[in-house]
Parts: C-alpha cells; structure tokens; sequence
C-alpha cells in the first residue's frame, strides 16, 4: 500500500469509520429506495397497461366486422411496447389478421390475462389478454399482447431515477461529513499540541473550552491526572529542596571544621587520609549546591523579565572563578571572544549552564591538560565551544548523559551525574541548544551552546 493510501485508509480513524458507515447507509438506502420503487412502479405500470390491453380488445371485439389493425415492426413492440394485435377465426384455429405477424402465439384457450414464452423472431416473455367471445358463433376472437420486457424496463428505469437523488446527495453528504469531522479534529488535534507542548516536570491543566462533548470526560481524567503529577513533583521538589538546605548548614560547619584541623594533621598517611576525608567533602557540598540548582529549575518559572546579558563578560566571570581548580589541577585555560553575543536571561540560569559545562571540562581534563573556551560564528550564529582533552563520551551515551546521576562508565570519581541535566534544562528554557560531540583533532570532548538567533 503506496503512502498516500495509508494516510486515507486509516481503520482506526474516526472519520474512515465514519464515512465508510455514510457510504455504507447511502447504498443501501439507495439499493432499497429503487427496489421498492421497482416493485411499487411496476405494479402501477402492470395495472394500467393491463386495462389499456383490455381497452383496446374490447375496442376491437365490439366492431362487426373486425377493424384490421394496422401494422408494425418488431421495434415498435419492443422499444416503445406497442400493442400487437391479433383477429382469430371464431374456433381459433386460423389468424386472420395481426398488427405484426412474426409474432406467433397462438390463440389462448381461456379468456382474460395471461403470460407466454413465444418462440422464433419474437422469441420473448409476452402479456397476453384474450377478448370474451361474442355471442354469435361466427363472430372473430381478439386477442391483445405486449412485450413483458418493455414493462420491467420502464419499471426499472423508474426506479433508478427515484435512486438517483440519493445517489447524486452521496457525494455531498460525504463532504459535510468530511467537512464536520475536520473540524471536530482540529480541535482534537489543538488538544494534542497542547499535550506535546506540556513541560514534564511543569505539566499544566488543559483547557476544556474547545474539547467537544463527547471527548471532555477523557479531557477531564487527563487534567486529574496532571493534577496528582503536579502534586508529586512539587512534594518531590519540596522534598529534594528541604533536604539540601538542611544539609548546608552542617556540611559547611564540617567543611570549617576540617579546615582548622588541617593545621594539626601530621605528616605521612594521616595526611593522605586527611586529604581524602577534605575531598569527600567538597564533593558532598558540590552534591548539595547541585540538589538546590535543579530544585530551583524544576520550580514554576518566574513571570519576571530576563535581563540582557553579556555572554563574554559572564563567561569570563565563570572562568575567572574556577581558576583555583584549573591550577590545582595545572590545566591550562584559554580564552578567545571573536564575536559579540547579549541573551535576554536571568545571569544566574545562564552562568549554571557555563558554569556546568566549564567544570566538567576542568574536571575530566586530564592533569596538565588544556582546556579551551571560544565565543564565535558558525554559519552565522553565535556559539560557544568549551573543549578539552580528555578521555571523551562514547558516541552511544552521548545523549544519555543529560539523564539525571547518569555517569559514563569508568569515569573518573568526583561527578554527581547533575551538571549536564541542570545545563541543558536551563538551556532549553531560555532558547539554547547544547550540542556534545568528541573532538575530530585528537582526545577529548567539544560542548557547544548555541546562543538564540536573536543574540548580538
């Protein structure tokens, strides 16, 4: 089945389904109207054309003598069902005049009506009446005929024309219903946009304005649900929220604790210990900043308007701020503004998602490193590329490390699995894109955010 027959016939669709059952409802409604016109009409046409046969045999039986009928042809009593004619001898025995003579049929034996087969020539169903004899014994018999197929002719033909309205109100009704079901659709169909178009950690009521009678329980049920959703990630929210900010407070105590103690750790393995322990913390306290930043982002977005921010000015800012961890680690970072770019966006949305994909870079670089960050054009639209040389993503999971505490496996201990989710989620919020691809010129990984078209 070529493509566009598949988008026409479609079984599940309630506008196939629909217009098959029309088509189906007119046919038969059609079929029955010419039917029963058929059987009403001919039994009409029968009747007349019987008293007409019955006329003209009287007609012809009351003269003495007999009038000659006056001939035809075989035309005349087949297409347009002109009475034949025929004057028999008193015993019936010898014809002595017809209106056509190629028909033979022969005197009937009784009087009245009845129906024969001729033979020859005429060879055909015929309607037959045979005069009373007269009260004389040598007066003439008449006898009367007419083709049988004329009068189913003119019967169907009168049933097809009581049809044909029906036939010719198809095409029509086909286009009302086609037309109704259309826009009863589109209405269908804005409803699933507004589905596609709900935020999946925001999900919002759906409007019943347009949602036709039938379809609003189904409508109804939906919103309840979205309603239990929206109630489950706020607690969820809540929850995440609360927990992170009891645990600021103490793990910033321990983090001043292990500060002071540094002084007092004696050298050899209580030191290595030591630094272990202070490593662990700071993971706990970048876990925790972590936990608030995606709380923050899955909370209702702030009708407040975005402020124009200039995008080399914050990520210098963001660079200069993880300088400490750059010369811990002895990467070099580079810097190169070729072009000029202002989003219109809250600063603090922008810088985690600079801030994420700069620290990750920082952080999976290896010792010694490089680490390359560049506001350009491509194709002429802002970009900005934060390169490293690393170990790199496979290309299987290179979308999969946007999902939530999702780690590559093998890489190195320190990450949380949050960046890249909170990145992109701040991102796709205000029109950005962020693109992972490994580096064609070596090792390691090239994050691209693509700045909207409107940036400067």
């Amino acid at each position: 089945m070529t493509d566009a027959a598949r988008r026409w016939w479609r079984p599940r669709s309630l506008r196939t389904q629909l217009l098959l059952w029309l088509v189906t409802l007119h046919v038969v409604a059609a079929v029955l109207t010419a039917w029963f016109s058929f059987l009403a009409y001919g039994n009409l046409v029968h009747n007349a054309l019987d008293d007409q046969m019955r006329l003209v045999a009287e007609s012809y039986a009351g003269n003495d003598p007999p009038k000659t009928p006056r001939a035809m042809d075989g035309e005349a009593a087949f297409s347009r069902g002109a009475f034949v004619v025929q004057i028999w001898s008193a015993d019936g025995a010898t014809l002595r005049a017809s209106s056509w003579p190629a028909l033979s049929v022969p005197l009937q034996p009784g009087s009245g009506f009845s129906d024969v087969r001729a033979q020859g020539p005429a060879h055909s169903r015929w309607r037959v009446f045979t005069a009373e004899p007269a009260p004389h014994a040598d007066a003439p018999r008449v006898q009367v005929l007419q083709n049988e197929d004329y009068r189913h002719r003119r019967a169907l033909r009168r049933a097809l024309l009581e049809g044909l309205p029906i036939a010719l109100l198809l095409p029509a009704a086909l286009l009302v219903l086609w037309l109704i079901v259309s826009a009863a659709s589109r209405s269908l169909r804005g409803v699933a946009r507004d589905v596609a178009s709900q935020d999946e950690r925001r999900p919002t009521e759906l409007s019943l304005a347009r949602v036709p009678d039938e379809i609003t329980p189904l409508v109804g049920a939906f919103n309840h649900l979205l309603s239990r959703v929206r109630s489950a990630f706020a607690t969820q929210r809540r929850f995440v929220q609360d927990a992170a900010h009891e645990l600021r407070t103490p793990m910033a105590a321990i983090g001043l604790q292990i500060e002071n103690l540094r002084a007092h750790v004696p050298a050899g393995e209580a030191t290595e210990r030591f630094i272990q322990l202070e490593a662990g913390v700071t993971r706990a306290q970048h876990l925790i900043e972590q936990l608030l930043q995606l709380s923050r982002q899955d909370a209702p977005p702030s009708d407040a308007p975005g402020e124009r921010v200039d995008i080399e000015a914050l990520l210098r800012e963001s660079l200069g701020q993880r300088m400490v961890l750059a010369d811990a680690r002895r990467i070099d970072v580079g810097f190169e503004g070729l072009t000029g770019a202002v989003v219109t966006a809250p600063a603090a949305e922008l810088r985690s998602v600079f801030d994420n994909l700069i620290d990750n870079a920082l952080r999976y670089a290896p010792e010694g490193g490089v680490v390359d960050v560049r506001l350009h054009r491509v194709d002429g639209q802002a970009v900005v590329d934060v390169l490293d040389n690393g170990p790199g993503i496979p290309s299987v999971e290179l979308e999969r490390v946007f999902d939530r505490f999702f780690r590559v496996p093998g890489a190195a201990a320190g990450g949380s699995g949050l960046g890249l989710a909170i990145a992109r989620t701040a991102a796709e919020r205000h029109g950005l894109r962020i693109e992972l691809r490994n580096r064609d010129d070596g090792p390691g990984l090239r994050a691209r955010v693509v700045l909207p078209m409107q940036s400067m």
